[in-house]
């Protein structure tokens, strides 16, 4: 097989004309010719970090709407599934990856729980984590986010770092606002990546002690007009990444060709963008993703420019995987299904908040941010319950522990903005428990238990409307088409924001309320949180 075109060449920072002769899946030649088609043969774009769970859909499944934006191989941290299933979640997921020519390359979770101040359904010791990373389908040490045990040498915490050394496999980074002599500590474990960076000072601090900053750009976090300056100074430093992508998101808007759309927008040089898009990831991960060189995979993206990168063919070891926004290969229909969901139904009674002092402790959402604020407002009292105020939008939020029996955990929260209605959702970063927020306790009560009945799903009810997408893999993710996925999502989404929410991503912006990781006031399974302390705080003062 032959492609000519315009090669964009992001190993030699050049554009030239040429033929690729394709065998066997790989470059075999490239011949230099003036006589090619305008169209330019650029490399696949990588996603450095993502959750494939927070779309929703399962690996092959979330294959077949990326290879259309250009997506040939995503970094992929099983996290998610992990915390709900271990390590038979992470098999899940590589086996389930196997159906679809995309590439995905597994790492293995290094927080299992995240922390231990939140329950999870399973747990990854330094043994066990030793195990993954020396497996050849486990290619890097996910997401420190414990990183008070790495500056204070928790010994589980640093016998992983030594396990990931001795394997000779890179461990990604999650360090938000860390700065000074921790900071140093953290880069100086051999922590090689960050994506939680909110500001060039930051970004700075970290890539001149080694790290490599991942600009991320989600459904919910989005940092990347914040951080897109980098570029013009730290173009090998720099890898593109979505984190968590929404399945309505990912089809309305794409995936990193989007950035790649946005860089070039601004200013950038597109042979520079189209490196941090590719090159710079598949040299860190040292990922087998070809790079348009002889002797390499033939994985490259056809496209009619190099401003709007529309994406006219996408090929993956030399097989063409999509055509003008259609994948050429067949949906996967995954039957087995995993999960495990204990939860019982509660009760009103058990939700009702006893007040103990004047003021309240709320969390404060910013739209668009994981970070969150705390914030003193006046509780408004019945009967001898705290209650959700929706008149100064300070409305109740609950998580509940849905691995063994429990008491719910009760938080207050502003910015959410319903006005009636509750929402509830089993995608609950990062130990993924049941949340919930409405403007009733009844109205709680009756999402947390719909979302019982269902093992799992993301919901929004008033009164007697409910809708609902389940999710029975692990509480994460459906086996429907991606389209389907997508829709049902949309109409919940929608009925979140009728019933007055204006966050642009809702249940995204929910689903990372009780991330204790993050600072800086959060709610876990088992109580109100205090990132910048590190410990538990009183919800009312």
């Amino acid at each position: 097989m032959q492609i000519a075109g315009n090669i964009v060449d992001v190993v030699g920072l050049k554009i030239y004309k040429g033929i690729l002769n394709i065998e066997n899946g790989l470059i075999m030649s490239i011949k230099h010719t003036d006589n090619v088609p305008d169209q330019y043969i650029i490399p696949g774009f990588v996603d450095a970090h993502i959750h494939i769970e927070s779309s929703m859909m399962l690996p092959a499944e979330f294959a077949r709407q990326a290879v259309v934006y250009g997506t040939v191989a995503c970094v992929c941290d099983p996290h998610e599934i992990a915390n709900v299933c271990g390590v038979a979640g992470i098999d899940y997921m590589i086996e389930n990856g196997k159906k679809a020519p995309l590439k995905f390359y597994f790492g293995a979770p290094s927080c299992v729980p995240a922390t231990p101040f939140d329950s999870a359904g399973a747990e990854l010791d330094a043994g066990e984590v030793d195990k993954l990373l020396s497996r050849d389908d486990i290619h890097f040490l996910a997401e420190m986010m414990n990183y008070p045990g790495v500056i204070e040498k928790d010994e589980q915490v640093h016998l992983k770092l030594a396990a990931a050394r001795r394997h000779r496999k890179p461990a990604d980074g999650h360090a938000p606002e860390l700065t000074g002599d921790g900071l140093k500590a953290y880069a100086g474990a051999g922590i090689s990546t960050d994506h939680e960076c909110m500001t060039i000072a930051e970004a700075e601090a970290k890539i001149a002690l080694g790290m490599k900053v991942q600009i991320r750009e989600g459904s919910a976090a989005k940092n990347f007009d914040d951080l897109l300056p980098l570029l013009s100074r730290y173009r090998d430093q720099i890898m593109f990444c979505s984190d968590d992508k929404h399945p309505d998101d990912l089809m309305k808007n794409g995936h990193i060709d989007a950035l790649a759309r946005r860089a070039v927008a601004a200013g950038y040089n597109p042979v520079d963008v189209l490196r941090i898009c590719s090159y710079v990831p598949v040299k860190h991960y040292n990922l087998n993703v070809g790079l348009i060189q002889e002797g390499d995979a033939a994985d490259f993206v056809i496209t009619d420019n190099l401003k709007d990168f529309t994406i006219l063919e996408t090929y993956i070891g030399g097989q063409k995987v999509a055509e003008k926004h259609k994948p050429l290969f067949a949906r996967y229909t995954q039957t087995e299904l995993l999960n495990n969901f204990k939860a019982e139904k509660i009760s009103v009674e058990q939700i009702k908040v006893k007040p103990s002092g004047e003021m309240l402790k709320v969390i404060q959402v910013d739209d668009g941010q994981l970070f969150t604020h705390s914030r003193l407002v006046k509780p408004l009292i019945t009967n001898n319950n705290v209650i959700s105020d929706t008149t100064n939008d300070a409305l109740k939020l609950v998580v509940y522990n849905r691995y063994r029996p429990s008491e719910p955990a009760v938080g207050f929260i502003t910015n959410i903005g319903l006005k009636r209605g509750a929402l509830a959702s089993t995608v609950s970063h990062d130990s993924h428990n049941i949340v919930a927020v409405g403007t009733s306790d009844e109205e709680i009560v009756s999402a947390i238990n719909h979302i019982i009945d269902s093992k799992g799903g993301i919901l929004a009810c008033h009164k007697e409307e409910v809708c609902l997408l389940p999710l029975p893999v692990g509480g994460l993710m459906s086996n429907l088409p991606g389209e389907e996925i997508a829709d049902i999502y949309e109409k919940a989404d929608a009925m979140v924001k009728r019933m007055g929410s204006t966050l642009k991503a809702p249940f995204m912006t929910v689903a990372f309320m009780s991330l204790i990781v993050i600072p800086r006031l959060k709610l876990s399974d088992q109580g109100l949180f205090d990132g910048h302390t590190y410990s538990f705080t009183n919800l009312m003062v």
